[in-house]
């Protein structure tokens, strides 16, 4: 058999996904600001972020292309700031994240971790609107993924300096 200098036939197709890191966000409070500077970041240092405005082709249906952006993306980095948990699509991808058992980084934008995972503080009253529009059956499979992913240690940010903290951690 003759070696190929192609190493995508001889990686298994689970192996060659289409995205490194699938990037969750609510957009009205960190699109502009952190998660411009984070995907940059992470983008200039050869690293396939999807980005939901970056990543979809032209015609795509929004949640299709989404699910579709998390299978195929061996991490997911989830920004979860104090408005999050009142996109319902917000709470779907992190249930659908977890659900896929994808290694999650969180970074909680300007919340406490304990809050998110109890559904307290910024999430409460969010969460509870969602029950009573949803469901609470629904809307349980969305606390679950907020549970989990409020337990797992990641990175905080409760103050303006975010451009300086994402250099700290090497991403510069």
């Amino acid at each position: 058999m003759e070696e190929s200098d192609d190493d995508s036939e001889s990686t298994p197709a689970a192996f060659r996904l289409k995205w490194d890191v699938f990037l969750s966000f609510r957009g009205e409070d960190t699109r502009n600001n952190f998660t411009d500077l984070l995907y940059n970041t992470l983008f200039s240092n050869d690293i396939r972020v999807f980005r939901d405005n970056d990543g979809m082709d032209r015609g795509d249906e929004i949640a299709p292309s989404l699910l579709e952006a998390i299978e195929d993306s061996a991490a997911a980095v989830v920004v979860i700031s104090p408005k999050y948990a009142s996109s319902r699509w917000c709470l779907e991808e992190l249930a659908r994240i977890c659900e896929l058992r994808k290694l999650v980084l969180p970074v909680f934008f300007r919340v406490d971790p304990s809050d998110v995972r109890r559904q307290k503080g910024p999430f409460e009253k969010d969460v509870e609107s969602l029950e009573e529009k949803c469901g609470v059956k629904k809307v349980k499979r969305w606390r679950n993924a907020m549970e989990r992913v409020g337990g797992i240690s990641g990175w905080v940010y409760n103050n303006r300096k975010w451009s300086r903290c994402i250099c700290v951690y090497g991403l510069d």
